[in-house]
């Protein structure tokens, strides 16, 4: 299968070179970006996106940015990596691994006190690219533990029920694939390792308010790798559920809390009401460092705002609603934990009740 490469660093080390995600499907660009400016622009505009591909991207940025320090000393070294840091972690306050990826690499600047600033900056290059590759392992891994679900619901849909005149069909929404994550991904993952090794697979995919990432991106992926897929209007997924068309529903996340409280793009949450209702499995799936050992439950979970444009006008030729009415426009919600058949990482599956 061939990945799309969404984040890497520079051969020189200094910039990060990204696909502009805003553009797909109908344009395919990439970005090289250097100036804090510039990262920071590209998480809030969501040209990268997806918390995994986020925590990569950011890793790589700091280094970019501490390369270019002017420090003479370590003291005024490690000011300027915090000071980025910060910067750099304000520009979304939802997915965990934007933070988590920069408390890493400032935590590596603390434990070298001691080095010179060039060992030190080879050492952040190095724990960046490692970043990036436990992420590539940890979604093969995700992939694998999520193809198993797979088999287990394909036999089941062999022994009598019915999706899709013989195909398996599962229903997802936003863009949980190798665009938000590295290779596989995650709630993508199985579906795409699935169709590798021979699966006759379906999927839903509801187009995803705000912004439409489940019709441009997750479309996108699954016909690129040549997984047949269906577009739905998110308003639709309880009609196509009544209708026994979906074998199970698998999800990404940004955040999961102690307790399996998970969140994810808006609308993520009725999907796990109207999959409750109607008997289906409902699984997310994500990377251990989606886990925020400091968020007790979704209610301590910040939810993200985005401005009002993005539902009246963005993807339109003219605006869609009255110039001054107004929205309220939050790009995640929370999907309580009773309501969740699994949570998938690298590490196994996981079922209700949750302690993490």
């Amino acid at each position: 299968m061939e990945f799309i490469e969404n984040v890497r660093l520079s051969d020189d080390g200094l910039s990060v070179i990204i696909i502009d995600q805003t553009l797909l499907p109908g344009e395919e660009k990439c970005l090289t970006l250097s100036e804090a400016e510039e990262f920071r622009e590209a998480i809030i505009t969501l040209r990268v996106r997806g918390a995994p591909a986020i925590g990569i991207f950011a890793a790589y940025a700091l280094y970019v940015l501490a390369k270019r320090s002017a420090a003479v000393n370590y003291a005024e070294f490690y000011a300027d990596v915090a000071r980025y840091a910060e910067y750099l972690d304000s520009a979304r306050p939802t997915a965990v691994n934007l933070s988590a990826q920069l408390k890493r690499m400032v935590a590596l600047t603390e434990r070298m006190a001691d080095a010179q600033v060039h060992r030190i900056l080879d050492a952040m290059r190095a724990e960046a690219v490692k970043i990036h590759e436990e992420d590539i392992a940890m979604c093969k891994a995700i992939s694998e533990n999520g193809f198993n679900i797979l088999r287990d619901g394909m036999a089941d849909a062999d022994n009598g029920a019915d999706f899709t005149r013989g195909r398996f069909s599962i229903m997802t929404i936003c863009n949980a694939g190798p665009l938000a994550t590295s290779r596989y991904g995650t709630a993508l993952g199985p579906i795409l390792l699935g169709h590798e090794r021979g699966m006759k697979l379906h999927v839903f995919c509801c187009e995803t308010r705000p912004l439409l990432q489940g019709a441009r991106l997750t479309a996108f992926e699954l016909s690129r790798a040549g997984v047949d897929c269906t577009l739905i209007c998110d308003s639709m997924a309880g009609i196509v559920m009544k209708e026994g068309k979906v074998g199970a529903v698998f999800v990404g996340c940004d955040r999961i809390a102690r307790n399996g409280d998970t969140a994810n793009k808006v609308g993520t949450g009725s999907l796990a009401v109207l999959a409750k209702h109607y008997g289906i499995p409902f699984y997310v799936f994500g990377p251990s460092s989606t886990l925020d050992p400091d968020c007790g439950n979704g209610a301590e979970i910040e939810i993200e705002l985005r401005p009002p444009g993005e539902i009246k006008e963005m993807f339109f030729c003219r605006p869609v609603a009255p110039e001054d009415v107004k929205c309220y426009n939050p790009s995640f919600d929370v999907t309580d934990s009773e309501l969740i058949t699994a949570i998938v990482t690298e590490k196994g599956v996981f079922r209700f009740p949750y302690s993490f």
